[in-house]
């Protein structure tokens, strides 16, 4: 959550020092005192403890740091490395109590603030951290985002909507702002505030889309569907060339019964280069499921699905099988199953409607072909050895036909009729094979079982 307003520490912080600070000690002085040799220690002290934390050994570079304070308490910079290094060390207490002292030596150094502020952030107290972080405010409007973030987690939702608006007023709209905005309303249930503010971005922006779009959604999100189609024709009227819009437009004419405004808006969407392949994807199933309940509009759906033929997802594709499939148009059907195969070809779903198809097409050679290689992907599905076997027997390939079938048969459990399939189908391989003996034995046992039924 911090907001980190510096990107450059030189070498170990000894640039950050302050004018009062270690950094004014000119080490190659020969000392003329009785002073020297303190500041020989001094030297000593400090650079080990520089040394320690660039290998990170922050307990030796604490203890060194502590030795030169011995020496030389008054410097608010020792007090600062201190800190960090007990951070480093997650010992927070010890660090936030060395920071203070930074801060009571010198008030107004922004960084000594910061990592005070941080300290209280992985403390979790947030009544320190609003403290903190408010001193920190009139060094960098940046941090307003911090405060507005701390409102937020200690509930003044109040506050923070009204920090948030003071920076969008100051600075423009921008999207972590936004995210902290919708928090609020998401925790108050404050649907009213949300949309308000978005009617006002509306009204003060009206060439920006977004806002428009974002204003759309949250009616219907709400139940209020007139006041998001009214927003909708606001901006269709706005920007004729609006193609986003149609995303919610295409669904209000629906619910009002205005099919031919519909197409045309679903048209839009599924060859707009702008939509994404999901959205896309949506509003084709939506098409689909329409021209299902009103067959007149099939030569819409065949002109789009022709337009939009790379962006169609397997869900889409599936949805479009099922279709033509109710339509009794298996040709079409088993176009679009395969095709989803392409996408997802080790769904065993989409291996056996196609299989199915196969079978039903007679193109018995290419269901004897695909239901083999399935049975190496899925041994134990006994619908795959029926299928097999099936294609066999219709291609005159007896033998290969029992194969699959006497294999099949015991992956078959609690089935009877799967089971009394299996038994027919090998009594019509024996029978291809001549032998009449096993053929009624099959034929007996699939209508004892057919029988009980």
């Amino acid at each position: 959550m911090k907001t980190k307003l510096y990107t450059l520490l030189l070498v170990f912080g000894i640039l950050l020092f302050p004018q009062n600070s270690v950094a004014q000690v000119d080490f190659n002085k020969r000392p003329d005192d009785d002073l020297g040799n303190v500041e020989d220690k001094f030297q000593e002290y400090f650079f080990e403890a520089l040394k320690q934390k660039g290998i990170e050994n922050y307990q030796k570079s604490a203890d060194a740091l502590l030795k030169c304070i011995e020496l030389k308490d008054n410097d608010p910079v020792l007090y600062f490395e201190l800190g960090k290094n007990y951070k480093a060390l997650k010992n927070y207490g010890a660090a936030e109590d060395a920071l203070k002292k930074a801060v009571s030596k010198s008030p107004e150094n922004e960084w000594f603030l910061d990592e005070l502020y941080d300290v209280y952030i992985l403390q979790n107290d947030m009544d320190r951290a609003l403290r903190t972080v408010k001193q920190l405010v009139k060094f960098h409007p940046d941090y307003k985002q911090d405060l507005a973030s701390l409102y937020i987690r200690v509930k003044k939702y109040k506050d923070a909507l009204k920090l948030l608006d003071e920076m969008d007023e100051l600075l423009g709209y921008s999207e972590d702002r936004d995210y902290l905005r919708n928090q609020i309303y998401n925790i108050t249930g404050n649907d009213e505030d949300r949309i308000e503010n978005l009617e006002e971005r509306v009204k003060s922006n009206p060439e920006d889309e977004s806002n428009y779009l974002r204003l759309i959604f949250r009616y219907s999100e709400t139940g209020e569907t007139k006041k998001a189609f009214d927003a909708a024709k606001r901006l269709l009227k706005l920007n004729p060339e609006s193609q986003l819009v149609h995303l919610a437009l295409y669904k209000f004419y629906l619910d009002e019964g205005d099919a031919t405004s519909a197409i045309a808006s679903m048209k839009v969407v599924l060859t707009s280069p702008v939509i994404k392949p999901e959205a896309k994807a949506k509003v084709l199933n939506d098409f689909v499921k329409f021209v299902g309940e009103n067959p007149e509009y099939e030569a819409d759906l065949i002109e789009v699905t022709s337009l939009v033929s790379e962006d169609k997802s397997v869900k889409t594709l599936l949805e479009l099988g099922d279709y033509y499939l109710k339509s009794n148009d298996k040709e079409k059907a088993l176009g679009y199953y395969q095709d989803a195969l392409k996408q997802e070809p080790n769904e065993f779903k989409i291996i056996r409607d196609v299989l199915l198809l196969q079978i039903d097409l007679n193109k018995d050679k290419e269901a004897a072909q695909k239901s083999m290689e399935a049975l190496d992907i899925f041994p134990a599905q006994p619908i795959l050895y029926l299928i097999n076997g099936v294609a066999n027997n219709k291609i005159k390939q007896p033998e290969k036909a029992i194969e699959s079938l006497e294999m099949g048969v015991d992956y078959v459990v609690e089935n009877p009729k799967m089971e009394a399939d299996f038994y027919k189908q090998l009594s019509e391989a024996y029978k291809q094979i001549n032998n009449i003996t096993q053929s009624e034995t099959f034929a007996k046992k699939a209508a004892a079982l057919l029988k009980d039924q």
